[in-house]
C-alpha cells in the first residue's frame, strides 16, 4: 500500500511495512489559530504518510478561506471536508462552517448537531471520535486559543491511547487553551508551532507496539459505547432515580427537579417550589411541544418572508441570478413549515392532542376511583 493517497482504514494504519503507525492526526485552533496552522502545515513534509483533520472555530456565517490559505503553503492535498469522504493518508481535511466533522468507518462524517463549547465545528467532536475510531493511532494537537474547546478530547485520545501535542503557551498569540489542556491532560509534548512538524513526521514513521495502548472500538456501533446521559435517561424511564435529581426541567421556572416519592404517590419539584404530579408535568410537556412548534413555524414564516423581500430586492437592481438563489433559501423554510403542519399539528389527532387525551382519560379514572361507591337501593 503506497502513502500518498493510502486510506488509512479502522482495521490497519501501516505505511508500507505492514505495522501500524500513527496515521490520524487531529488539530484543534480557535482565535489566534491562523498564524499558527499556516506555520504548521507549510512545514509538513511532501510525503506525510497521515491524514491531517483541522477545526478552527469559525463563525457559522462566514466563507472560510483557510484551505485556500493553506494550500498555497503545502503541497498536501487542502479542501473543506464533504460528507462521506474517504479518510486518505496525504490529505488536510478541514472543517466547513457550521459543521462538526466527525471521523467514522473510514470515511468523514459532517454533522449540524448542537454547538458544543457554544461552537460548530468544535474541536472535542473531532477529536472523540478520532479516537473512538482510531485508538493509538491518533495524534491530537492543540494551538492558540481561548476556553476550553479540545480539552476532553484530547483526554479522550489519551484514555483510548493517543498522544497529545501542545503549543508552548509562552509562544501562542492567544494562551488560554493550550494552558487549559496542559493543567487537564498527561500532555506528551509542548512544543513551539515551528517544532510540531519536525515532531509529527516522526511519529507517523514510526511503528506502533504490537500489543502497545487501548485498541479502537471503531467496531461498535457509536450508540453501544458507554454514555452517562444516556444511562440517566434510562435510568429515569425504568424509575430508578427515586428520591434524586431528576433528567427533567421545570416547565414553569426552568430549574432542576428532584423526584419525591413519598407514601406510593409520585411528585417532581424544582428548587424554587414548583411541584408536579407526573400526569399534570406530562400534560406541561406537551403544551410546550405545541407552543415550541408554533414558535418555530412563526420564526420560519418571518424568516421566508424576509428572504423573498430580499430576493426581490436583487432582482429590482437587475441581479436575478442571485434573486433566484435567494428565493431557493425561502422555498426551504417553506418546506419545512409544511413539514411541521402537515404531520405533527394538524395531524387528527396529532401526536400532542393523543398524549393529551390519554392523560384525560387518567384523569377522569383516577376521579372516578376516588368517589366513594353508593350504597345498593333495597326498596
Amino acid at each position: 500500500m503506497g502513502m500518498e493517497g493510502a486510506r488509512p482504514g479502522a482495521e490497519s494504519g501501516g505505511s508500507g511495512d505492514g505495522a501500524a503507525h500513527r496515521d490520524i492526526v487531529v488539530i484543534g485552533a480557535s482565535a489566534g489559530g491562523v498564524e499558527a496552522l499556516v506555520s504548521l502545515v507549510q512545514r509538513l513534509p511532501a510525503d506525510l504518510p497521515a491524514a491531517v483533520f483541522i477545526v478552527l472555530h469559525t463563525s457559522p456565517h462566514s466563507s472560510s478561506k483557510l484551505p485556500q490559505l493553506l494550500a498555497r503553503r503545502t503541497s498536501l492535498r487542502v479542501a473543506h471536508a464533504q460528507q462521506g469522504d474517504p479518510i486518505e493518508r496525504g490529505r488536510i481535511y478541514v472543517a466547513p462552517p457550521d459543521y462538526h466533522m466527525e471521523l467514522r468507518d473510514s470515511r468523514v462524517e459532517l454533522s449540524h448537531g448542537p454547538r458544543e463549547n457554544h461552537t460548530r465545528p468544535a474541536i472535542d467532536p473531532l477529536f472523540r471520535t478520532a479516537a473512538a475510531a482510531y485508538g493509538e493511532r491518533v495524534v491530537g494537537v492543540i494551538l492558540s486559543g481561548v476556553l476550553g474547546d479540545g480539552v476532553m478530547g484530547l483526554e479522550t485520545i489519551k484514555e483510548h491511547g493517543g498522544m497529545v501535542v501542545v503549543q508552548d503557551p509562552d509562544e501562542a498569540l492567544l494562551s488560554d487553551m493550550p494552558r487549559r489542556a496542559i493543567a487537564a491532560v498527561a500532555v506528551d509534548y509542548v512544543l513551539k508551532v515551528s517544532e510540531i512538524p519536525g515532531l509529527l513526521s516522526r511519529l507517523v514513521r514510526e511503528p506502533l507496539p504490537e500489543q502497545g495502548g487501548q485498541m479502537a472500538d471503531a467496531d461498535r456501533p457509536e450508540g453501544e459505547r458507554p454514555s452517562l446521559i444516556q444511562h440517566d435517561l434510562e435510568a429515569q424511564a425504568r424509575d430508578e432515580r427515586r428520591n434524586a435529581v431528576t433528567t427533567y426541567v421545570c416547565p414553569e421556572c426552568g430549574g432542576t427537579m428532584w423526584q419525591i416519592d413519598q407514601g406510593g404517590l409520585l411528585q417532581f419539584r424544582c428548587h424554587t417550589g414548583h411541584i408536579y404530579s407526573p400526569e399534570v408535568l406530562i400534560f406541561q410537556k406537551s403544551e410546550q411541544v405545541e407552543a415550541t412548534l408554533w414558535s418555530c413555524i412563526r420564526l420560519l414564516t418571518e424568516k421566508a418572508v424576509l428572504t423573498r423581500q430580499l430576493a426581490n430586492r436583487m432582482r429590482e437592481k437587475g441581479d436575478a441570478a442571485r434573486g433566484g438563489e435567494v428565493d431557493a433559501l425561502a422555498e426551504t423554510d417553506e418546506k419545512y413549515i409544511r413539514l411541521i403542519q402537515d404531520n405533527i399539528l394538524m395531524r387528527d389527532p396529532s401526536p400532542i392532542a393523543q398524549g393529551n387525551l390519554l392523560l384525560e382519560k387518567m384523569l377522569e379514572d383516577a376521579k372516578q376511583q376516588a368517589q366513594p361507591s353508593r350504597p345498593t337501593d333495597e326498596r
